[in-house]
């Protein structure tokens, strides 16, 4: 076999070899494709998500201040509720007091009103009346 043949059949050979390595690259372009598209679709997707991870950050940092706000308001609103309950049951002694005396002297045939007993408030009467009296401008303040 003389050289130029030999160099024939190797050139053969190489061309064969690039026709049959030719669909194989042209799959392998095709792939390389469409992970590019992928890629790009990935990156939306994870820019989406990082813009809905710092919008949900805010509203959090919203929520926890307007929750923050509503507790202070309702602390606010049960102290001040305790305040005008302490009045009340003080309101509600004094009445039962009253009631108390208004029917001892009805019922002792309208010669005056009965004296208060001294035994039903452990608070004298000029002190108690101080305390209503501070315990309604307290409410009014608040």
């Amino acid at each position: 076999m003389s050289a130029a043949m030999m160099e024939w059949l190797l050139e053969a050979a190489l061309v064969v070899g690039i026709v049959a390595a030719l669909p194989a690259a042209l799959r392998l372009e095709r792939a390389l494709s469409s992970l590019s598209k992928d890629k790009s679709a990935v990156m939306d997707s994870v820019r989406g998500f990082t813009e809905a991870t710092k919008q949900a950050e805010a509203s959090i940092v919203r929520l926890r201040a307007t929750a923050d706000s509503a507790s202070r308001s309702v602390a606010e609103q049960v102290q001040a509720a305790s305040a005008l309950r302490d009045d009340l049951r003080f309101l509600t002694e004094r009445a039962g007091v009253a009631a108390d005396r208004l029917d001892t002297g009805l019922r002792g045939g309208g010669r005056g009103p009965a004296p208060e007993p001294a035994a039903t408030s452990a608070i004298p009467r000029a002190r108690a009346e101080q305390e209503l009296l501070r315990a309604i401008s307290r409410s009014r303040s608040a």
